[in-house]
């Protein structure tokens, strides 16, 4: 249904444009904070970051008026064109785009640098909805599921394939849109134990108990599995009784096992545990074949794939991530302390934010800032600028503005009339934003390794604010059509 200009601009949730407007204006002084040089005559000349950043807001501001003014049916309609379109882009900046800082994500066209990163993320959200919004989508189709997977995992591996492994982390927001859409919630509790195994295994890896040759990281990982099992059994399969002999013979096993190294003959009790995982996997193959539930089998093939999943973390932290990589991954799970080298740019980001206090120094008086203490201050660690010279009550007064965006989104993709389409859509824009702030704020106060990821309207360049513009003007038009029917 065609709505006219002056319905459509009526209609439009101005509470959220205006809010975006505030934040680009907060960004903007915060980017001159950062990088601003007294020696310089002006915050508007275009050869300094911060006059680049406006000309930026300024093509951002044109290109969401734009997109305001477009149908939602064109987007529905051309979601998986958009889709392609960018997959393609993406494969093609594999192999044309220079070695910028180790990875290859950036086209330069002239005196322009883009990463088709940014902007895959709104087709791809696009491309999601579109699937799930139709009317015989459903996850117990294993078509469906695939789909929708392959729509999600497509777009990271290729962005991985780039050596921008920050801008692939952001893609598992749409997990979350998967979840609200009816996506079990296993695939989530396989995602956190995936996670967990990782960060145990690394991080205890080569630590050995006293009298008993067994590796901590092994024996911890290897005494969690069976308890994610039965958890899985009881959860998924309501059966209380399985559950109960996986956590009574794994606990009674292993406890057996300590006994008999430590005071018989001392061995590694990781492959008794091993045995154990492999031994329930077995279990309940045949539980599957007597009952029929194919429950069990996704149970046991989660109980076998974790042992795989332990051995290939190993691996995967050696020789697919670079040195850089594992030494900020070491570093942020307290593996080595490195303020001189890998370390540095956090260790300085919190003495910045810490030196704001209550109030903070005022305007373009951060001493940190002013010395260039922090790299990448005004695009990655924008927030130690805020936090420097707006202190404690700014940096709040930051995170409340990202919030109230964050929830207004989602409130405005779950008011009647939306769809699932454009439901789908306004979580998928909610849930990138907040894994944005949560990783960018992790990482600039040291919660989690330095990945790239830079803080919606706030971090310095074109392409992240491009990038959100585009993600939140075609959302509000979807959600001024619905005011307007």
């Amino acid at each position: 249904m065609a709505t006219r200009n002056g319905s459509l601009w009526r209609s439009v949730d101005w509470f959220t444009i205006v809010l975006c407007l505030v934040m680009m204006a907060l960004g903007w002084l915060s980017i001159c904070g950062a990088s601003y040089d007294f020696a310089e005559t002006s915050l508007f000349s275009f050869s300094s970051r911060a006059g680049k950043q406006l000309v930026w807001i300024g093509c951002a501001l044109v290109v969401g008026i734009i997109l305001l003014n477009i149908e939602k049916k064109y987007y529905e309609m051309s979601a998986y064109f958009l889709y392609g379109a960018f997959v393609l882009l993406l494969i093609v900046t594999i192999f044309i785009a220079p070695d910028t800082k180790g990875s290859h994500s950036w086209l330069v066209l002239g005196p322009v640098k883009i990463q088709p990163a940014e902007f895959a993320k709104f087709a791809t959200a696009l491309a999601l909805s579109r699937l799930l919004g139709r009317y015989d989508f459903s996850f117990r189709k294993t078509s469906d599921l695939l789909r929708s997977l392959l729509i999600v995992g497509l777009p990271m591996l290729l962005i991985i394939a780039q050596a921008e492994t920050g801008s692939a982390l952001v893609y598992l927001a749409f997990f979350l849109v998967l979840y609200r859409e009816g996506m079990t919630g296993s695939f989530l509790l396989i995602g956190l134990c995936a996670i967990v195994f990782f960060v145990v295994g690394i991080s205890q890896s080569g630590k050995i108990f006293p009298h008993i040759p067994t590796d901590i990281g092994l024996f911890v990982v290897m005494a969690l599995i069976p308890v994610v099992t039965a958890i899985m059994l009881l959860v998924y399969a309501h059966d209380r009784r399985r559950a109960l002999i996986v956590i009574g013979a794994s606990a009674a096993v292993t406890l057996i096992a300590l006994l008999a190294s430590r005071y018989f003959i001392p061995f590694n009790i990781g492959w008794v545990q091993i045995g154990l995982c492999a031994a329930i996997f077995v279990w309940l193959i045949l539980s599957y074949l007597i009952e029929r539930r194919s429950t069990y089998i996704f149970i046991a093939l989660f109980a076998i794939g974790s042992v795989g999943y332990y051995y290939s973390t190993d691996y995967v932290f050696h020789h697919v991530l670079k040195e850089y990589q594992q030494q900020r991954i070491r570093v942020v799970l307290g593996m080595e302390e490195d303020i001189k080298h890998v370390g540095y740019n956090v260790h300085q980001s919190k003495i910045a934010i810490g030196s704001g206090g209550l109030s903070g120094k005022g305007f373009l008086n951060g001493t940190q800032t002013k010395l260039s203490y922090v790299p990448e201050q005004e695009t990655d660690f924008i927030f130690c600028t805020i936090g420097e010279e707006q202190g404690f009550i700014g940096s709040v007064g930051v995170l409340l503005l990202l919030t109230i965006l964050i929830l207004r989104i989602l409130a405005l993709a779950e008011r009647q009339g939306m769809g699932r389409f454009g439901r789908a859509y306004g979580y998928s824009v909610a849930c990138i934003l907040t894994l944005h702030v949560l990783i960018n704020i992790g990482m600039v106060i040291g919660f989690l390794p330095v990945i790239g990821i830079p803080l919606p309207f706030f971090s310095y360049g074109g392409s992240s604010l491009w990038g959100f513009t585009i993600l939140i003007a075609i959302f509000l038009r979807m959600e001024a059509e619905r005011n307007v029917r």
